[in-house]
């Protein structure tokens, strides 16, 4: 049975205009794009996404960066989706990244590492529902 994560290309990969580069890698590999979407996370957003970060030293920077621009929100579905677009995504410490993936080729700071992607396919349930109102998916 197929599962969803949600992805969002953070602000400094919409910056650098690497939404549709990002997009066209998942589809190429055959994962089936069921929600689209620009938008500027609120404060309250961002709180309850990274809420286990909240608490820690280096969330008010991360907050400042993920507010600082608009995301853009997609929802992906397939089988082992959560699993298969981490691989794609890479390590989130760029030095960690292998060529080949988005940030192994693209990303060039820990913090600005222009994509996220769900952890597991219950905190994808969580995600998605934070971001996408069950309407607005194909």
């Amino acid at each position: 049975m197929a599962e969803r994560t949600l992805i969002f290309v953070k602000p400094d990969g919409v910056r650098r205009a690497l939404v549709g580069e990002i997009i066209d890698r998942f589809e190429r590999k055959g994962l089936k794009l069921v929600g689209l979407k620009m938008l500027t996370m609120t404060k309250e957003q961002a709180r309850k996404h990274y809420e286990e970060h909240v608490d820690k030293p280096f969330y008010p920077e991360l907050e400042q960066f993920i507010l600082s621009g608009p995301i853009a929100a997609m929802v992906l579905e397939g089988n082992d989706v959560v699993t298969m677009t981490r691989a794609m995504m890479g390590k989130t410490k760029h030095t960690e990244a292998a060529p080949g993936t988005i940030r192994g080729d693209f990303a060039f700071s820990t913090t600005e590492n222009l994509i996220h992607g769900s952890d597991s396919p219950e905190r994808a349930q969580v995600e998605i529902a934070n971001f996408f109102k069950p309407e607005e998916l194909a």
